[in-house]
């Protein structure tokens, strides 16, 4: 089993996920980030610049069996990625167990 954790931008959440529905990814969690990218310039709209060093993001946090992370990293890059600075990181974690809370079973059948 890996845990993948994915910072996407908060505009490409629903793209990203149907994308998941799609290829079997029917349950994560997430939640509204704010972290510190790379780009130090700042961004001028209308004569206004706006600092871009604060990023509002939304972090995607999915446990699979081996055999879905590939396809599940996939739907991530494609639906998430608009081809510009800042789209997001996804990080690939092993998991040692998981346990289903209602009737104590363990291992990959519970994230079934």
């Amino acid at each position: 089993m890996k845990k993948i954790e994915a910072l996407i931008r908060k505009t490409q959440f629903e793209d990203v996920k149907n994308k998941l529905h799609e290829v079997g990814v029917t349950f994560f969690s997430h939640w509204d980030v704010t972290g510190i990218g790379n780009e130090k310039k700042g961004r001028v709209y209308r004569g206004v610049s706006y600092s871009t060093s604060a990023i509002e993001r939304r972090m995607i946090s999915i446990v699979v069996n081996d055999d879905f992370v590939a396809p599940a990293v996939q739907a991530i890059i494609e639906a998430g990625g608009t081809g510009n600075i800042g789209d997001g990181k996804i990080f690939v974690l092993p998991v040692e167990e998981a346990y289903r809370v209602r009737t104590g079973e363990k291992g990959g059948d519970t994230l079934n």
